[in-house]
């Protein structure tokens, strides 16, 4: 097992990528090809106290995004947030000279500030690292405008409007990166809906197969690991492509064949209930009323021809 190496503050981020001490102890921007990582910490798994956004070019190689890799020459963008464990892995050596930006922010910074809670909205923060978010020259350009912009504040004398204007920054940063991550799945949509057809393949599969009487009822976090994502990128990627995330997927599914059962064969709801992985019949029926607006008996009933 990889040794997993955990840094409490920015200033710890700096001493081991071999960096001057940051200006801030809160919040550092750092230029990619300034990094030199310390030999001991090569091989290591990493986890942060501290969010990471970075942006990065020529890191060599083929990207791994979901099940499929790409060879993409412009900006990858990354989003750690505190706690998680990560590794960044460059597949092949690239002559071009590595470039672009980090931006660590120590959760201290949010404090009393509209991001406190409000940059748990950004779901991209709980997409794995091989869910990054590929940009374009003028996307980057954009980003880019940015991180100049916070880096020209913090540079500058702090006064009492300094926090402010960073964190309004920091806020259009985030939202810039949802609207390019949005425009990604759409621009990404033939991979979205081979996607969803595996998705298709593995719910049929999980029921042909009796998965359900021994595991219960299908999870968001069973499918995503069946397609090697993330549960959160799995149900924002379905949302773009049907409307609907993946709970709710899961759901219209499961209703879909308690119909079919219902209607031609002669188990009971309680079978029926138990081999959809119900643990309770209750809990069925009371799925089953909010998506239909009847009973499965009364469904049941409406076949009934006599």
């Amino acid at each position: 097992m990889r040794k997993i190496q955990k840094l409490s503050t920015i200033k710890e981020f700096h001493q081991t990528r071999s960096l001057n001490p940051p200006e801030h102890p809160l919040i550092s921007i750092v230029d990619y090809a300034d990094i030199q990582l310390q030999p001991e910490y090569f091989d290591c798994n990493w986890t942060l106290d501290f969010y990471l956004i970075s942006l990065k070019k020529n890191i060599g190689g083929k990207v791994k995004y979901g099940q499929q890799t790409y060879d993409f020459d412009e900006g990858i963008m990354f989003f750690i947030a505190p706690g998680q464990v990560f590794r960044i892995e460059q597949i092949t050596a690239s002559s071009a000279k590595k470039s672009g930006w980090m931006l660590l922010i120590h959760p201290d910074f949010f404090w009393n500030t509209s991001l406190a809670n409000g940059i748990k909205q950004y779901e991209y923060f709980s997409y794995t690292i091989h869910e990054a978010l590929f940009v374009s020259q003028k996307e980057e350009d954009t980003l880019m405008d940015i991180i100049r912009n916070i880096q020209r504040e913090y540079h500058a004398n702090i006064d009492k409007f300094s926090q402010g204007i960073i964190i309004s920054q920091i806020e259009t940063l985030l939202k810039y990166s949802e609207r390019y991550y949005n425009r990604q799945f759409i621009t990404r949509k033939r991979a979205g809906h081979q996607m969803l057809d595996q998705l298709e393949l593995l719910f049929a599969d999980y029921f042909s197969d009796d998965i359900a009487s021994t595991k219960g009822l299908p999870t968001v976090q069973y499918f995503a690991g069946k397609l090697h994502l993330s549960p959160k990128y799995l149900s924002t990627m379905l949302k773009t492509l049907t409307g609907q995330t993946a709970q709710q997927f899961i759901h219209e599914k499961l209703i879909a064949l308690a119909k079919e059962k219902l209607s031609i064969t002669n188990l009971s709801v309680s079978e029926i209930a138990y081999n959809l992985g119900f643990e309770h019949t209750q809990s069925f029926n009371k799925l089953f009323k909010s998506k239909t607006s009847l009973t499965p008996l009364e469904f049941r009933k409406s076949f009934d021809l006599n």
